[in-house]
């Protein structure tokens, strides 16, 4: 099934110089206008989106020093980010609702200019509460710069090139939060934390500047549509509360917790009546339209997508504690680390999309899909096996090999979810996808903090039960260590107390590392465990129209 569209028959000059902006009713008009400005259209998007992606990634490196300049515990600090997540998932659903009722552009442009004016006094704030308020408020702005500017893409751009424009806008996604440590580090080490704020104002001003100009509304507003009052409530409840229990529960100890318990509750309680009340037939304009997951191909890249951002948030939240705990690295040092996987991801996103950006792709996506799944477990077995003397080279292959796999997972699994789309779908499902990619992150370090924590206690006290008389090996090495002690003047008595806590340091260190071993591993057996949704994607037979923003329609096997 496939839809046609007159595009311009003097393709350079349309693009050499924008078409005048035509009259509401004129749908064609306003599409010849879009396709003409239509990669001045990407380069906004892509800078508002890599905003939104650096911003949950750049500010973590920078949470010491704004402690200190806030005078605000670890923990307080924490909701410098949970805020910001917070109100960015519970936006992220209701992106085609809004963008139905303002306007695609309208609604763009705004998100960004309040994602501007929150990122400005961000980095003016002067205590911690108005710090969180605002970045509630930047959060709120963040939603439409992905979910919106994806389905922008979909429809400004004709089938043939997205092959293209989605691999470039994929980097924003995949690379940006992997050089977001290394860019705040950079920051905070010769600036200070307010520039991880500020530098979003005139990036931001160009992103509005150009959606502004060239980006046009297709279909107009509905502003008579009714409003889905209980379903946007029943979706803040069940969504706010439960990224609150994910962000806060592994450090309160979890249900032992009544707070963490209370609001469990409430979010699996709110969760399933939304579902039943977006499913009633009394509700005519739901503020999520869950029946686009009919499509067992979207159904399917939907849970992919969860495991792809438990994978991708959990890897990049072990390996810089792994780096910084056992390594010994600086977080300028950790960051640099984690760039030439950014790199590697840049490369084998433009590899994916030479590949797939043809009439007849040179393979199938899903063969693409597996490959880069395989590459991905090889990679976290090689993190899954190091040892407390592994060095800079033991950790760098592995993670430049990750970052290869990324782009041959992200670049195909998103051309499949969104070629087997009808137009009126693809806004509705861009929010159900980067919705699914943040809470599979949410879910990924949440499990991961818990599983490290657990299994550091364990693995010690399975350690420290070994330690004892009887055992020759340890008193062989405390009796050496204090004798190096005695030659450095201590005591007979101090220098054994000094050897046993060097010992436990050691025991200590050693447990770290066999947990970050296990958490690795246990990251390659999700993936183990979720591959096979890949064999419930269908295969996207695209057909390429002549169209200057149509949607790409395919027929699923």
């Amino acid at each position: 099934m496939a839809t046609t569209t007159e595009r311009p028959k003097n393709e350079t000059a349309a693009v050499a110089a924008p078409a005048p902006l035509a009259p509401a009713h004129d749908a064609a008009a306003i599409t010849a206008a879009n396709y003409a400005g239509r990669w001045l259209i990407l380069l906004g998007l892509i800078t508002a989106a890599i905003m939104q992606v650096l911003d949950t990634t750049i500010v973590n490196v920078a949470l010491p020093q704004m402690a200190g300049n806030f005078g605000a515990t670890s923990q307080e600090i924490g909701w410098v980010v949970t805020g910001y997540i917070l109100s960015n998932v519970i936006l992220l659903p209701m992106t085609a609702f809004l963008t139905m009722r303002f306007g695609r552009k309208r609604y763009l442009t705004v998100s960004i200019i309040v994602f501007i004016v929150s990122s400005f006094f961000c980095g003016t704030s002067h205590s911690l509460g108005e710090m969180v308020l605002w970045r509630i408020i930047q959060g709120i702005g963040g939603a439409a710069l992905l979910a919106t500017a994806q389905a922008t893409i979909v429809q400004v751009f004709p089938p043939k090139e997205q092959g293209i424009v989605q691999p470039i806008f994929m980097m924003a996604l995949v690379v940006a939060p992997t050089i977001g440590p290394t860019l705040g580090g950079w920051i905070t080490d010769n600036y200070t934390w307010q520039w991880c704020f500020l530098i979003n104002v005139p990036i931001g001003i160009l992103s509005a500047f150009l959606v502004m100009t060239f980006l046009h509304d297709v279909e107009q507003p509905n502003k008579t549509m009714t409003v889905d009052w209980l379903g946007i409530g029943l979706l803040a409840l069940g969504l706010g509360t439960m990224q609150y229990v994910l962000e806060e529960g592994q450090q309160n100890d979890w249900f032992n917790d009544p707070l963490i318990l209370r609001l469990s509750i409430v979010s699996a309680a709110a969760s399933i009546a939304l579902i039943v009340w977006l499913l009633s037939p009394r509700n005519s304009r739901p503020i999520v339209d869950v029946r686009v997951l009919k499509n067992r191909t979207l159904s399917a890249s939907l849970f992919l997508f969860i495991a792809l951002g438990f994978g991708l948030y959990g890897g990049s939240f072990l390996y810089p504690l792994l780096a910084q705990n056992i390594l010994g690295f600086t977080p300028m040092q950790t960051g640099l680390a984690l760039l030439p996987g950014g790199i590697a991801t840049s490369c084998s996103i433009l590899i994916c999309g030479a590949i797939i950006n043809r009439p007849k792709p040179l393979l199938d996506p899903r063969v693409l899909i597996v490959f880069g799944t395989a590459v991905t477990i090889v990679s976290l077995w090689m993190l899954g096996n190091l040892s407390v003397l592994s060095g800079t080279g033991d950790t760098t292959f592995a993670l430049l090999i990750r970052g290869f796999a990324m782009g041959f997972i992200f670049v195909p699994l998103n051309q499949i979810a969104f070629a087997s789309l009808q137009k009126k779908d693809i806004q509705q499902a861009s929010g159900l996808l980067n919705l699914a990619r943040q809470l599979g992150g949410s879910f990924g370090i949440s499990i991961l903090a818990t599983f490290l924590a657990t299994h550091v206690q364990m693995h010690r006290v399975d350690m420290i039960g070994h330690f004892d008389a009887a055992n020759q090996i340890y008193m062989q090495r405390l009796h050496g260590a204090a004798a190096g002690f005695t030659m450095y003047g201590m005591s007979p008595t101090d220098a054994l107390h000094a050897a046993a806590r060097l010992m436990d340091f050691t025991v200590t260190r050693q447990a770290l590392m066999m947990s970050y071993n296990d958490s690795f591993l246990m990251v390659l057996l999700f993936n183990v465990i979720t591959a096979p949704a890949i064999l419930l994607l269908g295969k996207a037979k695209t057909t390429i129209d002549g169209g200057g923003g149509g949607s790409t329609h395919a027929a699923m096997d």
